[in-house]
């Protein structure tokens, strides 16, 4: 069960937060003392929902320490509206920015999508000496990286799940197309080449086989 911590200190809001995540299977940590926010930096929570503006402190300012500590996901909560706050926000690295009055359900399903993002980000897959980041959408053997691009990493990420498997060009092509990018079979051809000259530099020239009108196999 995910932990969301909710520093907010309107006690009517504060509750209607805690309850909101709690109906929604989160575990809810509140943070209370709001005249030592320092502590937020010990909080264990896989999520915090930290309002802008707190008595004494700034939430935007209290954001960026926290960021010199730890990479927890943040969403930003607060009354105002102006592009101003939120891009100071973004820029401070929060995860997510929502305004009030908000609707709950969009509340919920942003949590949802920082969460998602936080775990496929926390993935780490490997493939004979290379590490593989999905998120970053790279490649790395400890010392050096080779970043793929959005299809290749899209492409080389189906042949890892079915690897030894023979993958059809037809599922790549789906698999790029589900990603709102459409590709023809001339463009596949071009992404499977440049990602067999990657994973060439990376030390796997052998990695990718082409099996004539069936597809390809990661070896």
């Amino acid at each position: 069960m995910n932990t969301i911590c909710i520093v907010e200190d309107d006690e009517v809001l504060r509750e209607e937060l805690c309850t909101l995540v709690r109906n929604a299977g989160y575990a809810a940590e509140v943070l209370t003392d709001l005249a030592h926010p320092e502590q937020l930096f010990q909080v264990q929570a896989d999520l915090i929902l930290l309002d802008i503006n707190l008595p004494g402190t700034n939430g935007e300012l209290l954001l960026r320490e926290l960021r010199r500590k730890t990479d927890i996901p943040v969403i930003m909560v607060t009354s105002r509206t102006s592009e101003v706050d939120e891009v100071l926000s973004m820029s401070y690295g929060a995860d997510d920015y929502i305004t009030k009055p908000y609707n709950p359900t969009i509340l919920l399903l942003r949590i949802s999508a920082v969460l998602k993002r936080t775990r496929r980000a926390e993935q780490r897959t490997a493939y004979r000496h290379l590490q593989v980041d999905p998120a970053k959408g790279s490649l790395t053997d400890g010392e050096q990286a080779w970043i793929l691009t959005k299809n290749e990493m899209i492409i080389f990420q189906l042949l890892l799940d079915r690897q030894g498997e023979i993958v059809t060009r037809d599922a790549l092509m789906t698999a790029l197309w589900d990603n709102e990018e459409f590709v023809n079979d001339n463009a596949l051809s071009v992404n499977v080449s440049r990602l067999r000259t990657k994973l060439a530099e990376a030390g796997c020239a052998d990695a990718i086989e082409t099996r004539k009108k069936q597809g390809y196999i990661l070896l």
